[in-house]
């Protein structure tokens, strides 16, 4: 096939193309919403609340060190049979983790899970940058976002539902028939014209910088509960993390073909992008993970009411991403992305200020003007990063700016997880009742059902429900502080671009 009929047939199929990657990123991008929501209810049944950020950690890990060697073989193979290897453990993951028995079994699961998803949103996104010409892009890119947002809008909503009528095992089912549907999609209409490369595949910078980011996740999940921060172990965690960082630096600036590129990185707009995007990681999984547990658990909200205050967020997003695509072409990544950045500090700084006797509509609200800081930040980073490379990088770029939010996403969740569990057991311990003052993290499963939460005593209801405020109002206080972070480094965006 000459270069002339490849092209006419990607233009001819696009609008096919471009349903089956909306489809892939909605899979992968309802995962989070729907899994958060679910989330009071699987503790409720499976217990465990002291392993709860874990079941989004060992997610968050495998996907984000996953995306970076899938971006590269992207690049090497194309993105078609890199998707479908993706695809296929994403849904192999998920159908596990229905049938899970105990939060451990269920952590397990969630990393096979996770070891597909790093494959599917930044290749969809890719595909995009491939079919669409640049100055089609912004617009794409715009509707692309918005799966976001959707994904947010009618996640919280079928989680909830799922929970409330066949049970929390089908939140991770109902992945199976639209993953597939995807998948049969781009195997009907994607033609690739790659140009075989025998590069060889960068494993060793994926061993390192697994094992760097398992160790410096364990330290900041379980830092103040089951280890102590000046132990002898959390010094010895920390030294290895930092050590293998280093050795995976270093690798990557000497492999013929890195899985890590760091020479794309010179270019300043996808540097401060990339740095962008990790902050914006670590609030946005920090409110999303967090937000269902506290209006189900201290605003005695039900399954949907929770939903919907993370619907909000979804809301926000796709009006913003289709917005952004229109500025981007008349103002600039640089105004677009200091407005979004600007979203973002209006609606963590409603987080840190909200407390419980203001309602679920406060927390939707916070959530609605985060989600519009999402949809403009996002789909500028996106674009001026594509617009940035060739073909042969874009996969590689396309990731490693998924990389950092997902990075950022599973510091995050490991971080905040960690403050939390550790000021919940502060309240407990300084809590002079006998009730109180012997009880752990865990205590707080009883929050997260009614049934359950009208058994206690009431007194023992008020102690839980103030260590868990308490130890979210930290949480948020962090996430602002990282929003504040993106938005300064938004300012070093090039402004001529």
């Amino acid at each position: 096939m000459s270069q002339t009929e490849h092209d006419q047939k990607i233009i001819k199929y696009r609008p096919y193309i471009l349903a089956s990657v909306m489809l892939a990123m909605f899979v992968g991008a309802i995962e989070a919403t729907i899994v958060s929501t679910a989330m009071p209810s699987i503790t409720a049944d499976l217990g465990g609340f002291q392993l709860y950020s874990w079941v989004f950690s060992s997610y968050l890990l495998m996907s984000t060190v996953t995306v970076l060697l899938y971006g590269k073989l992207s690049d090497l193979f194309g993105r078609k049979p890199v998707m479908t290897l993706g695809m296929s453990l994403f849904l192999i993951g998920s159908i596990l983790c229905g049938f899970a028995e105990s939060m451990e079994w269920l952590i397990a699961f969630r990393f096979i899970q996770g070891l597909g998803a790093g494959a599917v949103l930044p290749i969809a996104t890719t595909i995009v940058g491939d079919i669409y010409t640049k100055e089609e892009r912004a617009k794409i890119q715009g509707y692309l976002s918005s799966v976001w947002g959707i994904s947010a809008v009618m996640g919280p909503a079928i989680g909830g539902l799922l929970v409330e009528t066949v049970g929390w095992q089908y939140v991770f089912w109902v992945n199976i028939p639209l993953g597939l549907l995807s998948l049969t999609g781009l195997w009907l209409f994607l033609k690739e014209d790659v140009e075989k490369n025998r590069s060889p595949i960068d494993y060793k910078g994926a061993i390192l910088l697994t094992l760097a980011l398992t160790f410096l996740l364990y330290l900041l999940v379980e830092g103040g509960v089951s280890v102590s921060w000046t132990s002898v172990q959390a010094i010895v965690l920390l030294v290895l993390a930092a050590l293998l960082l280093v050795w995976f630096v270093l690798h990557e600036l000497k492999v013929e073909d890195p899985m890590m590129p760091f020479s794309i990185w010179q270019n300043r707009a996808i540097f401060i992008a990339n740095a962008a995007s990790l902050m914006t990681g670590v609030l946005l999984i920090g409110i999303s993970s967090y937000l269902p547990a506290f209006v189900t658990g201290v605003m005695e909200e039900d399954a949907r009411t929770a939903g919907f205050t993370l619907t909000a967020m979804s809301i926000g997003w796709p009006i913003a991403a289709t917005i952004a695509g229109r500025l981007l072409i008349k103002i600039g990544y640089y105004k677009t992305s200091l407005m979004g950045g600007s979203a973002l500090i209006l609606g963590t700084l409603l987080f840190v200020l909200m407390k419980p006797e203001y309602g679920p509509w406060w927390a939707a609200m916070s959530s609605f003007f985060v989600g519009v800081g999402m949809g403009l930040t996002t789909t500028s980073f996106i674009v001026s990063i594509q617009s940035a490379v060739p073909w042969n990088l874009r996969g590689a770029a396309t990731a490693a700016n998924m990389f950092m939010r997902n990075l950022g996403s599973t510091i995050g969740v490991a971080l905040l997880g960690g403050v939390l569990n550790a000021s919940i057991q502060r309240s407990f311990t300084a809590d002079e009742s006998d009730e109180l003052n012997g009880l752990g993290v865990e205590a707080v499963n009883s929050l997260l059902e009614e049934e359950q939460r009208n058994t206690l005593d009431p007194d023992v209801l008020a102690g839980l429900q103030e260590a868990m405020t308490g130890g979210l109002s930290t949480v948020y206080l962090i996430v602002f502080g990282f929003a504040v972070a993106a938005f300064i480094l938004l300012f070093f965006l090039p402004k001529n671009e």
